[in-house]
């Protein structure tokens, strides 16, 4: 008989934020995310073009739709897509869920919008899977400072990934994948 281990707190919601991850809809990185206060789940989210609308798979997002013409980082404004630490927060504040001195547990190191919401949701700490780095240098020292500011700090959390491929834009690129609507590399 194989023994079991049972996963450590940080390694439990991580999994879950993975599993939330797998109904993530955008060609770009897939992404989940979890809201924990005092140790129990609140919230949870994944990225994809609001409700009722076409997926990014099915066209729904412009900047998804035409990923060549945006490098990495750019032509947000342009995106309708949500993203899973958005999704979570509003799913929160739709159902009344109070989310102050929460931990996130996020497949993917928050981007620059993401991490200001997190921050005026006054999150208190954050876990991610992989990191996220902005594309422009000079604006990569200001989200750094900015992540700075979660009381309980911003931490990269190491465990198995075994869909890694699947979810990150550049080990599909790496791979020589195509994306999922069948337009080449991504």
């Amino acid at each position: 008989m194989t023994e079991h281990r049972r996963p450590g707190t940080h390694e439990y919601f991580m999994g879950i934020a993975l599993a939330v991850r797998a109904r993530a809809d955008c060609t770009g990185n897939r992404v989940g995310a979890v809201i924990v206060k005092d140790r129990r789940i609140v919230s949870t989210g994944y990225n994809g073009t609001p409700e009722n609308m076409p997926n990014c798979s099915e066209g729904g997002c412009h900047r998804c739709a035409h990923r060549g013409q945006y490098p990495s980082g750019t032509g947000y404004d342009l995106c309708i897509c949500v993203h899973a630490e958005q999704n979570a927060l509003l799913a929160a504040a739709r159902f009344g869920i109070a989310v102050e001195g929460s931990t996130v547990y996020t497949t993917m190191r928050p981007c620059f919008g993401c991490t200001k919401e997190l921050l005026q949701a006054h999150v208190e700490a954050v876990w991610y899977l992989h990191d996220w780095v902005h594309p422009d240098p000079h604006y990569q020292a200001e989200y750094e400072r900015l992540q700075g500011r979660f009381p309980e700090g911003i931490r990269h959390l190491e465990v198995p990934d075994p869909d890694a491929e699947w979810a990150i834009t550049s080990r599909r690129a790496a791979a020589g994948r195509p994306d999922e609507t069948g337009h080449g590399a991504v």
